[in-house]
């Protein structure tokens, strides 16, 4: 079974901010934001763990935010 892995790192505004890397490299997801603090970056990883892990999968039309 393959492995992915959250890394943290700080931007070039210094904001935190995190994705979710596959084994092989390639980026999974990522936080979509940048946090004040390493601690509130990872807070938002453990949200993601919690709220993910029996996520539902729906379709929709057109993405949220999607500006076309």
């Amino acid at each position: 079974m393959s492995k992915a892995t959250f890394e943290v790192y700080e931007d070039r505004s210094g904001k935190w901010r995190w994705r979710l890397v596959h084994d092989n490299g390639n980026i999974i997801a990522d936080g979509g934001e940048g946090y004040a603090s390493r601690q509130k970056c990872e807070q938002g990883i453990e949200s993601v763990k919690r709220n993910a892990s029996d996520a539902e999968v729906e379709e929709v039309a057109k993405p949220t935010g999607d500006r076309e």
